[in-house]
């Protein structure tokens, strides 16, 4: 399997779990208070992480070379996690997962500034592709236009910035260290808000949590993996294959029906995600 394949495969698979851990915590988000989602599914996240490092003796490889990079990574961490949790306990699943594929287009951006990639024209016609399908969905001063759809607009502002910092640590860190140590930052965040009131925890509710960190901690792991051995900005497009999963999950188990609108913009911005991988090809 070639770098490049393998990083695709990687990031599809990590997505797909990404948003079944997204549903769950919608799912959470409406009987607990966003900071305790956070920190409980974070700290469930740690039976990934643990029993990996115990089974397979990886203990050396938590060393952290760039504290630094590592910090200000695991701070998008906690700014990217509660844009994300309180964009999906205010909006549907679908509409949320589709404003989140905003983060290419930032990230292809912040790509060629921060690790030196060269970003041909394709790509930037890709970004403006993907940037009006985002305006279709958003509708600025539409009858229909919410505030709230701005919340996961943010959250991949956030995370495109984090996944570019994510390849760049990637050249002195583990993949294991950047994972276990932003979990850590972002469970300890998320404790903080204690004082703010959190509720007791059903058997069911923590059922649910520990589903959640599971397929959290999976999947961050896998997008890590995608990041270290592909080129950020052209791994990044398969983010949109969560559309499919959030359709599907947000019908299912919510009720929601996408959007004529929604579909439009995510058909766009998924058009310019295959414009940009059949430029990748051609170079």
């Amino acid at each position: 399997m070639t770098p490049l394949l393998k990083g695709l495969v990687l990031m599809t698979s990590g997505i797909a779990l990404l948003t079944a851990s997204d549903a769950t915590s919608k799912y959470l988000v409406h009987s607990h208070p966003v900071g305790q989602v956070i920190a409980l599914r974070q700290l469930a996240t740690l039976l990934v992480i643990i029993p990996y490092l115990m089974l397979w003796r990886k203990w050396g490889e938590l060393r952290v070379s760039n504290w630094a990079g590592q910090g200000l990574r695991g701070l998008a961490f906690v700014l990217g996690s509660i844009f994300i949790v309180w964009s999906l306990r205010e909006l549907p699943l679908a509409t949320a997962i589709t404003m989140l594929f905003a983060s290419p287009i930032f990230m292809v951006i912040l790509s060629a500034p921060m690790l030196g990639e060269r970003v041909g024209l394709h790509r930037w016609v890709a970004v403006g592709a993907g940037f009006a399908g985002v305006l279709v969905i958003v509708r600025p001063g539409g009858d229909s236009f919410q505030w709230m759809v701005l919340l996961p607009l943010l959250a991949a502002m956030i995370n495109a910035f984090r996944d570019v910092l994510t390849r760049k640590l990637s050249r002195s860190e583990t993949s294991l260290s950047i994972l276990f140590w932003s979990n850590i930052i972002l469970m300890l965040a998320g404790a903080l808000t204690i004082p703010w009131g959190w509720v007791a925890v059903t058997p069911v509710a923590a059922f649910w949590f520990v589903a959640a960190g599971i397929f959290n901690g999976l999947a961050h792991f896998f997008i890590i993996e995608a990041l270290r051995v592909g080129e950020a900005s052209v791994v990044a497009p398969m983010r949109y294959t969560a559309l499919l999963w959030a359709a599907l999950l947000g019908f299912v188990v919510f009720g929601e029906v996408p959007s004529l609108w929604l579909w439009a913009g995510a058909a766009i911005i998924v058009g310019s995600s295959l414009y940009m991988l059949r430029g990748e090809r051609r170079r």
